[in-house]
């Protein structure tokens, strides 16, 4: 069965910084397109940041375009989302995605595969 797994989330103070994990079993990563998405206690799920499998190409919803950075380790099969600069806005339940062929929009309906969520806190 096919399974993602985050991991690294935690309670950090403003201005601190995380990275995230997202692992996967029975698949590899490096053939999907891995996004991370973030949903906030009675808010809506929502799409950050996305790496292509084609040509490693990410992109990244604007609120977090300068802090912070997706990146894969395909020999370790393996998806990161680096953290900077966090505010308490950012604290949520933190998941990662995949899926084929993914257009830029990052909408949840265009990921097949979804990890449980890790929560990231951030509170002084």
């Amino acid at each position: 069965q096919v399974q993602l797994v985050e991991s690294g989330g935690t309670l950090v103070q403003p201005g601190g910084s995380l990275r995230l994990s997202c692992a996967a079993s029975e698949f590899t990563l490096r053939l999907y397109d891995i996004g991370w998405f973030r949903q906030a206690p009675g808010k809506e799920r929502e799409g950050l940041s996305c790496i292509s499998s084609r040509d490693g190409g990410t992109i990244y919803k604007d609120f977090v375009k300068g802090r912070f950075t997706i990146s894969r380790d395909n020999a370790k099969n393996m998806v990161y989302l680096q953290m900077n600069s966090l505010k308490p806005e950012d604290t949520a339940v933190y998941y990662c995605a995949a899926g084929l062929l993914v257009p830029p929009r990052m909408a949840v309906d265009d990921f097949d595969y979804w990890g449980q969520g890790t929560q990231v806190t951030v509170s002084s």
